[in-house]
């Protein structure tokens, strides 16, 4: 006996397409599992992908951060050594400085200016073009600079000095800053 001779013939049609439509409903519950499972294993495939991405791109950020801080840590310590430099010879050009004032003060030295062609050192006057017999003094002449006015003549000069090396000190500071490694 088959199974269809169970059923009463009046629902025989019935129980057909009922299970028509549970085979059918099976069957599309099975496609949409397998196909559920399909998509979750390329999302998963897709994550990890993006994720090594992510994890490369990190990593050459790191290592392009690693490498502008070793550079500025390079560029500090050439700094470093530049700035000590010019401050070595700022502090040896002060106590130059300092010396020569100290032996304008004793009067050790004297500072002394070219005259004019045609002034003579002791009285303004034409100076004639041949030296006399008794004389020593070959050459130009010159008049000294009272004490005072040579220490104000070395404090100019002491300051142009420190400005000329802190000048120095900015142009090399603006070389290092600004040429590419």
């Amino acid at each position: 006996m088959r199974l269809i001779d169970w059923i009463p013939v009046g629902y025989r049609a019935g129980v057909l397409v009922l299970a028509l439509v549970l085979l059918a409903g099976l069957s599309a519950g099975g496609a949409w599992q397998v196909q559920d499972w399909r998509y979750a294993q390329v999302l998963a495939k897709e994550a990890k992908k993006t994720a090594e991405q992510y994890s490369q791109g990190l990593a050459a950020v790191v290592g392009q951060l690693e490498q502008q801080k070793t550079d500025s840590r390079a560029l500090e310590a050439r700094l470093k050594t530049n700035d000590e430099s010019h401050y070595q010879e700022l502090q040896r050009e002060q106590a130059h400085q300092k010396r020569l004032r100290d032996r304008l003060a004793t009067g050790e030295l004297r500072l002394s200016v070219l005259l004019a062609s045609g002034y003579a050192a002791s009285g303004g006057g034409p100076v004639s073009a041949a030296t006399g017999p008794g004389g020593v003094v070959h050459g130009t002449a010159r008049a000294d600079l009272e004490p005072a006015h040579a220490q104000r003549i070395i404090g100019i000069t002491d300051d142009g000095d420190a400005g000329l090396i802190a000048l120095a000190a900015c142009q090399a500071y603006a070389k290092e800053v600004s040429t590419p490694k």
